[in-house]
């Protein structure tokens, strides 16, 4: 069984049991989230669509830390004028077991 779920605007495919990186949540870790805003069910080939969500559909999970992602690196250039410029940034994300679907 796997549900589409929207976390923080952004639409995520979550199986009971796995992991999944979602933008910073806030909470601690340990703490249980509950996801109300499920677009899309699919319960072994029984698929239930919401107009936009599913009634009675909740995601609950619990979250496991805070983790960065890769250096994502912005370089500037203007060529033959000596100008350079480095710049980046590591998003912040939070990993989120999800224990169930229902």
């Amino acid at each position: 069984m796997y549900a589409i779920v929207e976390i923080a605007g952004q639409q995520t495919k979550v199986e009971s049991g796995k992991f999944i990186y979602a933008n910073k949540l806030s909470g601690n870790e340990g703490d249980a989230v509950e996801f109300a805003n499920v677009l899309l069910t699919d319960d072994n080939g029984t698929i239930t669509v919401g107009a936009p969500f599913v009634d009675g559909v909740k995601v609950t999970g619990k979250i496991l830390g805070d983790v960065k992602a890769d250096k994502v690196l912005v370089f500037k250039k203007k060529r033959r004028k000596g100008y350079k410029k480095s710049r980046g940034h590591r998003q912040q994300y939070t990993k989120v077991l999800i224990e169930n679907i229902g």
